[in-house]
């Protein structure tokens, strides 16, 4: 194997084992900051020894004793604690030589809660959102500062003191390096959920620049989300939204044309659906139902999963749809999920129907600015055949999106609506 072919083989690993052993060095260093430092000098030096002995049969364990020896030194050098010392040394010389000579791991119980707190502190609500999600990228995606500055179109320099910053703000609040106790669990899961969920989005639907998509960052959270589902069995909403996802990935084929112009739901290829992305989205989805009730995410999966069932558009049952979204209005109350409601009645019952619901929409101030608004108002026009004003409302959601793709679609439904007036 060459250099260039073992240099891309470690960063594979690294973004496979990164989380893992930022996590059990967080449990002995009690600091989220130190803790990824020391796991990016186990990286260099894997970097160093790799390309010349081969990459070892269980090169998580490698690194994470090659962190642990880093940390011991640290602790040495700095002359903190005896008891920090005393307890590093312990465990050093108990694993040091089945840990390098062997390879053996952990034990995945402490493992698993090792990753656990990590996710809970990575998103903690002491952080603002972008904080969250960038150090949840960097900590447990193992995307460098910049893969996270390009996937959000941000400059490297923000996103680098984003990450800073944010564990600055972690250390200066002395959050503990612990799962939360289970009265506070809800509230921090939520925040976790939110944080996943934000990634896939943006992934999903790219809020700006010139793609469509960015599907690796949908694919991020995705694994994230299936790592969470597997630290945290019984909660239902975990479950939910990791259905939501696989389900809606299973688009991707779908949703583009060969130039990377956007196609809509309605006039999808449902034969590029992936087939394995959807079983696993609606196993997902029981599993949530059969784990406790249902909450946004397993509601938002169950109205995915109406559109994977259906095998053609027209056989899509909207009623079904519509109904969902009155239970998710009842328990998340949003505008913006009345607006997909408005969209789901107006399949079900027609648009004049769903423009009743869209034109009471425009009184909401939290949508001023959003452009899905008018696009939706604009459809619901121009099925209507009042064409002169979809097109006023094609252009306007046009001016309003930041993204290249979308603003192309916007404007092409515009001219044609344009052509339809008489």
């Amino acid at each position: 194997m060459s250099t260039t072919e073992t240099h891309r083989a470690i960063e594979a690993v690294w973004r496979i084992e990164s989380a893992r052993v930022i996590a059990g060095l967080a449990r002995i260093v009690r600091d989220v900051g130190l803790a990824e430092e020391l796991a990016q000098d186990a990286l260099v030096a894997a970097l160093e020894k790799w390309p010349e002995s081969g990459i070892p049969d269980n090169p998580g364990a490698w690194l994470m004793a090659a962190a642990k020896h880093r940390a011991f030194d640290h602790f040495r050098r700095n002359k903190l604690l005896d008891r920090k010392h005393e307890e590093l040394g312990r465990e050093l010389k108990s694993q040091q030589e089945a840990a390098v000579a062997n390879f053996e791991i952990p034990e995945q119980g402490e493992i698993e809660d090792d990753l656990l707190r990590l996710v809970f502190i990575s998103c903690h609500p002491v952080l603002s959102t972008d904080a969250r999600v960038a150090l949840t990228l960097r900590l447990l995606g193992g995307l460098t500062t910049i893969e996270i500055a390009r996937a959000f179109l941000s400059a490297e320099p923000t996103i680098a003191q984003r990450i800073v910053r944010a564990k600055r703000t972690l250390s200066d609040a002395k959050v503990p390096f612990e799962v939360p106790a289970p009265q506070e669990r809800p509230a921090r899961l939520s925040s976790v959920l939110e944080v996943i969920y934000l990634i896939f989005n943006e992934g999903y639907s790219a809020t700006s620049g010139g793609d469509w998509m960015r599907p690796d960052l949908c694919s991020d959270a995705l694994r994230l989300g299936r790592m969470l589902a597997e630290l945290t069995p019984g909660e239902a909403e975990v479950h939910g939204l990791v259905a939501l996802m696989e389900i809606q990935s299973s688009r991707f084929a779908a949703r583009t044309y060969a130039d990377g112009q956007p196609i809509l739901l309605l006039d999808q290829n449902r034969a590029l659906w992936d087939q394995l992305l959807i079983r696993r989205g609606l196993a997902a989805l029981d599993r949530a139902r059969q784990v406790g009730p249902a909450g946004p995410y397993v509601l938002q999966a169950a109205i995915a999963a109406c559109h994977a069932r259906a095998r053609a558009a027209q056989e899509t049952d909207w009623t079904q749809i519509a109904d969902l979204y009155v239970r998710l209005a009842a328990i998340a109350p949003s505008p913006i999920v009345q607006l997909n409601r408005a969209v789901a009645v107006s399949m079900a019952q027609g648009p004049a129907a769903g423009l009743a619901i869209v034109d009471k929409l425009f009184a909401e101030s939290s949508l001023k600015n959003y452009h899905l608004l008018p696009s939706v108002r604009g459809d619901f026009l121009a099925k209507l055949g009042r064409f002169s004003e979809a097109r006023d409302e094609f252009a306007r959601a046009a001016t309003m999106t930041a993204n290249a793709r979308e603003r192309e679609l916007l404007l092409e439904r515009a001219r044609k609506a344009e052509e339809q007036i008489v």
